[in-house]
């Protein structure tokens, strides 16, 4: 039946039907532009949020880049000292062979000038006892 022939309190319960309708109507559209506002920033906010995690990640990557070449940098001055220390270590051991060979030296030639010694006094008492011989002879 058409509006304009209803008795006008249905008329009226009819407008004030299409009225609370269309409020209802305005009532969503606004809570979903709401809702649309308060996912766009949340939406921004995820943004931001992802944003940062980014920086912190290559901000740590960039630590650790740093970490493992300070590691690197360790680690061959170890093989450097380490290097160092076996050359030190050759070098002690070939003084000490040349400390051994001096001191076997010096024994040899001590050895070498007691028994010239020897021989210097085997003379000297050989020579006494020419000496000796001759003086008998003589008188």
């Amino acid at each position: 039946m058409p509006s304009d022939h209803l008795p006008p309190e249905q008329q009226r319960q009819q407008a004030e039907g299409q009225r609370e309708t269309a409020e209802d109507g305005r009532q969503h559209a606004e809570q979903s532009r709401g809702d649309t506002e308060e996912h766009r920033v949340t939406a921004e906010s995820a943004r931001t949020e992802a944003e940062a995690f980014r920086r912190s990640a290559e901000d740590t990557r960039i630590l650790q880049d740093q970490h493992r070449d300070a590691i690197e940098l360790i680690r061959q001055q170890h093989e450097s000292l380490r290097e160092v220390a076996e050359t030190a270590r050759a070098a002690a051991e070939d003084a000490r062979h040349a400390a051994v060979e001096a001191v076997q030296a010096t024994a040899g030639a001590l050895q070498q000038t007691l028994e010239s010694m020897k021989v210097v006094e085997e003379m000297r008492r050989a020579l006494r006892e020419i000496r000796g011989l001759t003086d008998l002879d003589s008188n």
